[in-house]
Parts: C-alpha cells; structure tokens; sequence
C-alpha cells in the first residue's frame, strides 16, 4: 500500500519501484495505491489476510488503516521505498524471520 502528502507521483512511484523489486525478487506482491484519485485497487481482507507481510510505504494517515491491525506489517516512507526497494523487502524478510523462526521465508507480501 503507498500514499502520499499529494497523491500523485511519490505514490505512483513508490508502487512502481516495490513492484518491480518484487518480481526481481520472486516474492508474490499486490500494490493498492491510495492517491489523488483516490483508493487504487484496493486490496481485499482475503487478499490482506493472505499476506505474509504488510507493507505500508506511506508518508501519510492510511485510510481504513485497521484493515492491516492482525497484519505482521512494515512501515516506510514513501522515500525509502522509491530508492531502495530490494532493502524494504529485505526488512520485511527479517520481520518475517522474526515472527515465524529463521527458517521462515516470505511467498506473498
């Protein structure tokens, strides 16, 4: 999930950049963007409750924020996620690892 202050290009962006780390990486990843034009494919309960780790690149409130609350999830600005996405997968592998055991790797964030 990405958000930003004015919702349009750190947002895009920051989906963007997690995306494509994502496929690089092999990790299953579904982006819901909550911008300009509002909430962008927004990610179902099943699709949430599914998810190994959360990741909310966000430099603002998220809206329906308590969707997340039973999520093992991982905040980052918007920032981080556009200049160095391979390292927020690598915190949300270690979160993972942490709460499940270090055997634990992640399939779907």
């Amino acid at each position: 999930m990405t958000a930003c202050p004015t919702g349009v290009a750190l947002t895009y962006m920051a989906a963007a950049r997690l995306g494509a780390a994502a496929r690089a990486l092999g990790h299953g990843f579904r982006v819901e963007t909550q911008g300009a034009l509002g909430v962008e494919d927004l990610l179902t309960r099943k699709e949430i409750a599914r998810a190994d780790v959360v990741i909310l690149a966000a430099d603002v409130p998220v809206r329906d924020a308590g969707r997340f609350d039973r999520s093992l999830r991982l905040e980052v600005s918007t920032g981080d996620a556009i200049a160095a996405p391979e390292a927020v997968f690598a915190r949300a592998e270690a979160l993972l690892r942490g709460a499940r055991g270090p055997a634990a790797t992640p399939r779907n964030v």
